[in-house]
């Protein structure tokens, strides 16, 4: 019987060898993420001063939102130019001009290109999948707001985007044109909230929160917290990646009247960790704000050992936590760049031990139907049998434990329950 489950778990946990993502290998910073910035707005907004260039609204103002757009900034046949407008028609596109400056526009197959740039793919495998693979909908208990585990719900308080990442999860959004909550569906949330005292944790999420005005954002966060039971409130943004310009010291204060507040940021690629991300992140932590990053295991992008480990060394020289590094979505028009649930465990047990287990996130998939997150762990246990257990480490080096039986444990606790009693009533016959 254990020899039974011993090799499940072997079946399970080796992987054969899988062909490695096309054009420059995924893990190559060929260059300091902030030389390339430099170099590439020079090329590409050299004329604009750099007043407008840290204003995150003109950042936001001036995203690339048409193929006609890119093709004045780059090279695209008319061949390239007529199929990315049809997958604009189904999934548009949107990128910040500081982010488009980080792409490596040599290399077709870049890591930051593949999350920013539109692609065939994405309409001609869009049938695979599904728009709503997590049911968000289907849980949503009032307009925007859902809530799936008992302690903690999400607040969806807008579409809008700084930029639309070809993997994201709510790409179903993007084509029902730019919303925000109005102030009569946030307070049904809050409603909501304030009548269900088990709800500890409020995470709001979008879009992207950050791309609200700074008082808007406050009035959301000051209802939350008139409500007793709300220990705990999380901001989901990827602003710090693709729009840094907006962290600016008005908003850090402002969250700072709001704590406990935490940040879940969105890094998939060292090439993303120029310095003025990083300064994002840190005015954010200086006001006692901690950042987690939540990263998405993407094909051609991150799905290498060496990658994930120059990108989570990165957030940690930044002082962000690597927490999150999900598995894809089943997302309709992400086919191309989802990988194997192999693959990712195969990276996360090639980090073990080669690394601070501060570096390694926790690998966890989001299931479909509304299932929720679990983790995942390549096996170090091999085999068990007779109160042994047998584990291999990261090194492949196999060694024994001794597994305490819980009849023997049980019996121990109640042997020393028996004579702390009979201490007891010893002491007492003493003292008569």
């Amino acid at each position: 019987m254990a020899q039974a489950s011993t090799t499940k778990q072997q079946d399970l946990f080796e992987f054969s060898a899988e062909e490695e993502p096309p054009g420059h290998p995924a893990t190559e910073v060929e260059e300091p993420p902030s030389l390339r910035l430099l170099r590439n707005r020079e090329k590409f907004f050299g004329s604009v001063p750099d007043e407008s260039w840290n204003d995150w609204k003109w950042q936001f103002r001036n995203r690339i939102t048409s193929i006609e757009e890119l093709s004045k900034l780059i090279f695209l046949s008319i061949h390239d130019q007529v199929s990315l407008r049809l997958v604009t028609e189904k999934f548009p596109i949107s990128i910040t001009p500081y982010y488009f400056c980080l792409i490596n526009h040599d290399n077709s197959n870049d890591p930051v290109r593949r999350q920013a740039m539109p692609v065939y793919e994405e309409i001609a495998l869009s049938g695979i999948l599904s728009e709503d693979p997590l049911e968000e909908e289907r849980d949503s208990v009032v307009p925007g707001m859902v809530h799936r585990y008992p302690d903690r719900v999400l607040m969806v308080v807008t579409d809008i985007c700084p930029m639309f990442c070809r993997h994201c999860t709510r790409k179903r959004e993007w084509r029902r044109g730019r919303w925000v909550r109005p102030p009569h569906e946030i307070d049904r949330m809050i409603d909501y909230i304030r009548n269900d005292p088990k709800i500890r944790d409020v995470i709001i999420s979008g879009g992207d929160p950050l791309t609200l005005s700074t008082r808007h954002l406050e009035d959301i966060l000051k209802k939350i917290r008139t409500i007793p039971h709300v220990e705990i409130i999380r901001i989901g943004s990827r602003v710090p990646v693709v729009m840094p310009q907006r962290i600016d010291d008005e908003l850090c204060d402002m969250l700072s009247r709001y704590g406990p507040i935490w940040l879940n940021t969105h890094f998939n690629h060292a090439n993303e960790l120029t310095d003025e991300a990083k300064t994002a992140c840190d005015k954010i932590l200086r006001r006692g704000i901690p950042v987690n990053n939540q990263s998405v295991l993407l094909a051609g992008v991150n799905d290498s050992v060496e990658g994930q480990l120059q990108l989570c060394h990165g957030l940690l020289r930044a002082k962000i936590r690597p927490y999150y590094l999900f598995q894809a979505d089943e997302v309709e028009g992400t086919e191309h760049l989802r990988t194997t649930v192999e693959k990712g465990l195969r990276i996360i047990e090639g980090m073990r031990g080669h690394t601070s287990g501060l570096a390694v996130p926790t690998y966890v998939i989001d299931l479909p139907g509304g299932g929720g997150k679990v983790p995942l762990q390549a096996s170090y246990l091999v085999s068990r049998a007779d109160g042994q257990l047998i584990f291999r480490n990261y090194l492949g080096k196999t060694y024994s434990y001794h597994n305490p039986r819980p009849a023997a444990a049980s019996a121990g606790r109640s042997g020393r329950r028996k004579t702390n009693d009979q201490q007891m009533a010893l002491e007492l016959v003493a003292a008569k």
